[in-house]
């Protein structure tokens, strides 16, 4: 299996996540991740999807996306050729005792304490998926009370292809 991250730049009207999300469904493919948000343009959204599948499949999603008469633009993000994050945010509890060892493990991993309580701490942190894994993992001796991630995001690098609508 393979995993592929299309950057669809769609009309920024009602029904596109629907449309989008339904040409999925009724294929049987799954979604991995899902992120959409408004472009500098406002007519328009840039939607991120995560999928996998082998590379017939994967070929056939972005074949029938095209189709879509919202979408607008279609590039696979390449590890080389393009800039991806995602946002995890964690509510971590801890001892009064052992919130310096979370502070510091956060420290290391440029993640930020945003929110302090009497026995839990909220961390947040970007990076790749794997960079975010790893902090989790390292948090497996503490109890994580809440975890929510923002699912992936990301443009390609440079101007050289980038088209202006």
């Amino acid at each position: 299996m393979e995993k592929r991250i299309l950057s669809l730049l769609v009309d920024n009207t009602a029904g596109v996540l629907s449309r989008v999300a339904g040409l999925f469904s009724r294929r049987g493919y799954n979604i991995d991740s899902l992120t959409v948000g408004v472009t500098a343009d406002e007519r328009f959204s840039r939607m991120t999807v995560v999928c996998n599948g082998d590379e017939q499949i994967l070929e056939q999603i972005t074949k029938q996306l095209a189709k879509q008469e919202d979408v607008r633009d279609i590039k696979v993000l390449l590890p080389s050729g393009s800039v991806v994050r995602e946002l995890v945010m964690l509510k971590v509890l801890v001892k009064p005792e052992q919130r310096q060892n979370v502070v510091s493990l956060a420290d290391i991993f440029r993640a930020r304490v945003v929110d302090v309580g009497r026995d839990s701490l909220m961390i947040e942190m970007t990076g790749s998926q794997s960079k975010l894994s790893a902090f989790i993992d390292l948090l497996s001796d503490y109890e994580i009370l809440e975890l929510a991630r923002t699912g992936v995001t990301g443009l390609s690098r440079g101007s050289d292809d980038v088209r202006f609508l």
